[in-house]
């Protein structure tokens, strides 16, 4: 039997990988009240390493004790209690053969669960679309965001580059900038929640510019050896339709600038979708094959990447270097063992996810399978 694509060596900027296999990231809600990783939280992650996957990417992780959490529960990488916690989960991660990404995030407008602050920011004082994410703990409408000032921009890279020195500390291999789904860096990069007239609003080279901005901090904060990825989509958690206006031609400058600031890779999140659902673009191409073709840079893609025929289809193809796996992960964190063996992977069940995305939840709907 010919081995699987998947589960040839790859690399990624300066990281040497046995699989194309990653665990995409997944918030979770289960750290402590003031974001500190536990336990459970060192078991789950090891647990991926444990099963074969070459890569973990971590939930996302808020920046700073200002506007960046988006969710009660969720881990940060600001305090020196964040850092400890996060230790123990790169320790057992490594301890399993595995390399760890810390997902730095910034949830802009769409927060829903923030102690540390009264209110929500973004690019511009536009109410997001969608109501909260009552599985994340939110209800109702988002409210509408203060506009952020160029001194608060200013606090806002220089947390992206504190908990990417946080992280360094912490033990993980690098980080992922989280540009995609909806936070704060895509609010500035999408037109209608980006209504801006300084430099970082109007055209799409405006509008990625803080994204650039980003990556070449903390790329200069870290040193060469530290992956430092971006993942970008179209979609969003509250705007599943939403696709760039000017298509390949928005693409053909996002992807171009987030490269010469230094990305070590790209990631195009699909938001919980099929890949080829949000990968199409016109002329038969898909955005991940072009993100390759116009950067050089490894590209990571999701979305219903646990099937093996899709898989060998995409990287046969050449439209991905890497595949990140979610939901097909949390129902088989052995997969790159079972893709190995040719064993049945086992299918994903949503009680694992409802009501809460919590780990509390999903060993709750463990105990009454078992």
């Amino acid at each position: 039997m010919t081995a699987h694509p998947a589960l040839s060596p790859a690399v990624l900027g300066p990281l040497q990988l046995p699989n194309r296999l990653a665990v995409a990231p997944m918030t979770r809600t289960s750290a402590t009240s003031d974001g500190v990783p536990t336990p459970e939280m060192a078991d789950y992650y090891a647990g991926f390493a444990a099963g074969g996957f070459g890569l973990v990417v971590t939930e996302g992780t808020y920046t700073d004790r200002l506007y960046s959490q988006a969710y009660l529960n969720q881990p940060g990488l600001v305090t020196a209690a964040h850092v400890e916690g996060w230790r123990e989960v790169t320790s057992q991660v490594h301890a399993n053969g595995g390399r760890i990404l810390a997902q730095l995030m910034h949830a802009g407008a769409i927060s829903q669960g923030n102690p540390y602050a009264d209110g929500t920011v973004g690019p511009s004082a536009i109410q997001p679309l969608g109501e909260m994410m009552p599985d994340y703990g939110g209800s109702g409408p988002w409210p509408v965001p203060r506009e952020l000032t160029a001194a608060d921009l200013d606090l806002v890279v220089e947390g992206f580059v504190t908990a990417a020195l946080n992280a360094l500390a912490a033990g993980f291999d690098g980080v992922e900038l989280h540009g995609a789904n909806g936070y704060l860096l895509d609010q500035f990069l999408t037109d209608y929640t980006n209504q801006r007239t300084d430099e970082y609003g109007g055209s799409v080279s405006n509008r990625v510019r803080l994204i650039a901005r980003i990556t070449a901090a903390v790329v200069e904060a870290v040193p060469a050896s530290f992956v430092v990825g971006v993942r970008l989509s179209q979609t969003k958690v509250n705007d599943l339709v939403h696709r760039w206006a000017g298509g390949a031609a928005d693409a053909a400058v996002i992807f171009p600038a987030v490269a010469d600031a230094g990305a070590s890779y790209l990631h195009i999140a699909s938001e919980g979708r099929n890949w080829i659902d949000t990968a199409r673009l016109a002329g038969g191409q898909t955005i991940t094959g072009l993100a390759r073709r116009l950067t050089g840079l490894p590209v990571i893609v999701n979305g219903g990447m646990h099937d093996p025929d899709q898989a060998a289809q995409v990287l046969n193809d050449g439209h991905a270097d890497l595949l990140a796996i979610a939901r097909g992960a949390l129902a088989n964190p052995d997969l790159p063992r079972r893709l190995a063996e040719g064993r049945e992977l086992a299918a994903f069940d949503r009680a694992m996810l409802h009501p809460a995305v919590t780990l509390a939840n999903a060993q709750a709907w463990q105990a009454v399978r078992s």
